[in-house]
């Protein structure tokens, strides 16, 4: 028995032939969602390089010769080589949202390669480099041998930017 064609229907079909038609494979589905995942990732690595550009900014203006009150009187603590070389794996960003949109799997294992590099090498450096301090902080306390910034321990502010990573 045929229904009533309505427009939003193909015709010469009552609408039931739904069970028939092609669903999308699981992998494309997986694919979709971990391509989502990974521009989420990308954004939030942007809004850490803000944070760290912003940190970097009264050395970056010291090299500059710019001089704005304002920034010197936070007295940021001189920064280290790893959060430069942090910064450089932003551009590593560009590199996935190709592999992305083009479906390049090669592109992507670049990307892999230079954020293990880029990205996480200097966060892994930055962890043994203050664990000595944030150990002290965690067992003894306020100590004269721990740097502080802002009446913050310096190394605990640091492994906590690196744990958002």
């Amino acid at each position: 028995m045929a229904s009533k064609v309505t427009l939003s229907q193909a015709l010469g079909t009552d609408g039931s032939d739904f069970n028939h038609r092609q669903k999308i494979a699981s992998h494309y589905q997986i694919s979709a969602t971990n391509k989502s995942r990974l521009k989420y990732c990308i954004f939030f690595h942007y809004l850490l390089f803000f944070v760290m550009l912003a940190k970097l900014s009264a050395d970056i203006l010291d090299h500059l010769d710019i001089f704005i009150l304002e920034i010197e009187e936070l007295q940021i603590p001189q920064p280290l080589w790893w959060e430069y070389i942090w910064c450089t794996s932003l551009m590593l960003s560009f590199l996935a949202l190709s592999a992305i949109k083009r479906n390049r799997i090669k592109t992507m294992r670049q990307y892999m390669i230079g954020i293990i590099l880029l990205g996480y090498g200097p966060l892994f450096y930055a962890v043994v480099y203050y664990f000595k301090d944030v150990w002290k902080y965690l067992t003894v306390g306020k100590t004269d041998e721990i740097h502080f910034w802002q009446g913050l321990p310096y190394g605990l502010l640091c492994s906590l930017e690196n744990t958002r990573e």
